[in-house]
């Protein structure tokens, strides 16, 4: 098991969009449908990951992150990081530290 978070997109994608999502966060996300969290009549598509290869939580995210940015108007509405497994070093409780306090809205529009 690997670090484990969710994104929440600003829209549904297509099966390109996933493809270059897939590639730019070395397949570690599967994606699925849900709403949007500021209006449920708005589906969109959640990528939930379990990154076992990227050296800490904050690195994960951040490919994540930037994986979006590579697909025209999608943006992050939503970024959900529950506890993670024990035996997380300690540089990276505080990398995870940092990228708690995330704005809906991240990424490109």
């Amino acid at each position: 098991m690997g670090y484990v978070f969710s994104l929440v997109l600003s829209r549904e994608i297509t099966e390109d969009e996933m493809t270059t999502l897939k590639v730019g966060c070395g397949g570690a996300a599967d994606f699925g449908t849900d709403v949007l969290p500021t209006d449920a009549e708005v589906t969109v598509t959640r990528m939930d990951f379990d990154d076992a290869v990227s050296p800490t939580l904050a690195d994960a995210i951040d490919a994540a992150l930037a994986a979006v940015t590579e697909v025209s108007d999608l943006s992050v509405s939503e970024l959900t990081v529950p506890a993670q497994p024990a035996g997380a070093q300690e540089g990276e409780a505080a990398a995870a530290e940092a990228k708690e306090p995330v704005a809906a809205g991240v990424g490109t529009d």
